[in-house]
């Protein structure tokens, strides 16, 4: 049977001849129930006279539901004389699953599959469309939404969470909208809202704060309750831009500024924006010429028994040097770099420039001293990345002297950090650290599954220790654990000699590292002169007891 229908008609419109394929698409075979609604054929049958009455011909793409579903025919109509009679020659192709195949790409090109959103390019078009037609009259807003804090939720409940999560933030995002009104996401956890037509600021203000009540309720997914809040930022259409890439940047502006603010709330552009957009784009510029021209350095700061005064290890802060040659502290581009991705690349600087020091390193400090290098919590949880840094670790030589901190995040985060990574670093002998604990997700049951060597305590708990008995009860109470699961305790930030009394008189911490002992030391600048290399190391045990914080200013601590 030939796959193309035809058919030929008279004036009348009856059918002189059917070949099989046209009588199945048609419903016209024996025995078969028609396939096709009475009124398509009646208006099919009255298309046909017309054509015949003009003598034209014509193409015409035909769609329907039968009993098979929606189907499309392709139908070509000829007149053609015969015999003296006036006939309609007719050819018909299915193509139901070439549309369906078409619908599917024009659905992938132009919707989001996890939401059935519109997607960036469709949100563009529409904000285009109403900028070139009906931009004299027309004034609308355009809205730039971000889930706060989704790669931790992402990480902590697991991705079929976490897309469940979009899902449910699309619909409340989507409640309340007009037709005329238009939602589209146009990336991970980024949303863009249309709203047209606006009257004036104050209205689209209060829709806002409504989107923005109803986002604060509680999601329920999978048995757990989270909280997700949504930081805003908004342009209006004439009034902050007159193209979508203005506005669109805008917007991501003033978001980005309630970022900066706290989250969670909502912010209307204004001119004020835009030089600290400006600003903050010449940070970034600079952090990527500077990578590439590795112009970052390493400070090198002791861990310190405080009962010997022996230096156990050090630790390597990253250091920036401007285009002037001043060295900036990592407070001014560390967020920077883990948001940008830079952060892999300045890691395997760190090393590089440890490696190359090498000899000067045990000189100063000894050749027995651990190394401590800090990896951020998006690269432990990171197995590409991880992998190759353990890679580089090995190929120094001596993978043993190193010692990896990270902060909680990484351990009590669903990521691959304990069951795919920390393996590796224990096959090549890497120490492992937990930097800053006590101030972020501090999980007692995932500490329990935890082989770390360190467990650092944040200098929020050792600053005045001496005075502040809440804090000294903490502090024994994470003693113990850190014993109970043989960790190495550390206290972090020490800066007098109070501090560093209470810890000798009533604890049983050994370790710590701060101002009170030494500022972090660039090696460069022991290199003119050697001798001065011995006097650093003998410098920590010469200091004198008695030295008190009136003798010892409080300088800010740059660290990570």
């Amino acid at each position: 049977m030939l796959p193309t229908g035809i058919t030929v008609q008279d004036e009348q419109g009856r059918f002189l001849m059917v070949n099989d394929a046209a009588a199945v698409q048609l419903g016209l075979a024996e025995g078969q129930s028609p396939a096709l609604p009475s009124k398509y054929l009646n208006d099919r049958r009255e298309a046909c006279l017309e054509l015949l009455r003009a003598g034209r011909a014509a193409v015409a793409e035909e769609c329907f539901t039968a009993g098979q579903g929606k189907q499309t025919l392709l139908t070509a109509h000829r007149p053609v004389r015969i015999a003296d009679r006036n006939l309609l020659l007719s050819s018909s192709a299915d193509i139901s699953d070439q549309k369906a195949v078409e619908d599917h790409l024009f659905r992938s090109a132009y919707f989001d599959e996890l939401t059935n959103l519109p997607m960036r390019r469709v949100i563009e078009h529409r904000a285009n469309s109403l900028i070139q037609h009906d931009g004299a009259v027309s004034r609308f807003a355009l809205a730039f939404l971000d889930i706060d804090n989704f790669k931790h939720i992402n990480d902590y409940y697991g991705h079929s969470i976490g897309d469940a999560l979009l899902i449910e933030v699309a619909k409340r995002l989507g409640l309340d909208l007009r037709e005329s009104d238009m939602l589209s996401r146009i990336s991970g956890d980024e949303f863009m809202l249309l709203l047209n037509p606006i009257r004036n600021e104050a209205e689209v203000a209060e829709y806002i704060q409504a989107t923005l009540q109803r986002l604060k309720a509680p999601f329920f997914i999978d048995g757990s309750e989270i909280f997700a809040s949504t930081s805003i930022g908004v342009s209006l259409y004439p009034d902050h831009g007159r193209s979508y890439d203005v506005l669109r940047q805008n917007a991501d502006i003033a978001m980005y500024r309630v970022k900066n603010d706290g989250k969670g709330s909502a912010a209307f552009f204004d001119s004020t924006m835009e030089h600290e957009a400006f600003e903050r784009m010449k940070i970034e510029q600079s952090l990527r010429l500077a990578i590439l021209e590795k112009r970052f350095c390493c400070a090198f700061q002791a861990k310190v028994d405080i009962r010997t005064r022996d230096i156990k290890g050090i630790e390597a802060l990253v250091r920036l040097r401007d285009d002037e040659g001043v060295i900036q502290a990592p407070g001014t581009f560390i967020n920077l770099a883990v948001e940008l991705g830079l952060i892999d690349d300045l890691t395997h600087l760190v090393l590089a420039e440890i490696v190359k020091s090498i000899d000067l390193i045990n000189e100063t400090f000894g050749p027995a001293t651990t190394i401590s290098i800090n990896v951020a919590a998006k690269q432990a949880g990171n197995p590409e990345f991880m992998r190759s840094f353990a890679q580089a670790l090995e190929a120094t030589g001596f993978p043993k002297r190193f010692m990896i901190e990270v902060t909680e995040d990484a351990f009590v985060t669903k990521t691959h950090f304990q069951d795919q990574i920390l393996p590796i670093f224990r096959r090549l002998g890497v120490g492992i650290s937990i930097d800053d604990f006590g101030i972020g997700y501090s999980s007692l049951s995932a500490l329990a599954d935890i082989t770390a060597d360190e467990i650092k305590i944040d200098r929020s708990f050792i600053t005045d220790i001496h005075l502040r008995p809440r804090s000294q009860g903490i502090l024994r109470a994470i003693e113990s654990l850190s014993e109970a699961l043989g960790m190495t305790m550390i206290a972090e930030g020490i800066e007098s000699f109070e501090e560093l009394a209470y810890l000798q008189a009533a604890t049983r911490i050994r370790y710590a590292q701060g101002y009170y002992f030494s500022r972090p030391i660039f090696l460069e600048e022991l290199k003119p002169s050697l001798p001065a290399i011995s006097e650093a190391r003998v410098s920590l045990a010469s200091r004198p007891q008695q030295e008190g914080r009136q003798a010892h200013a409080r300088p800010e601590r740059y660290r990570r």
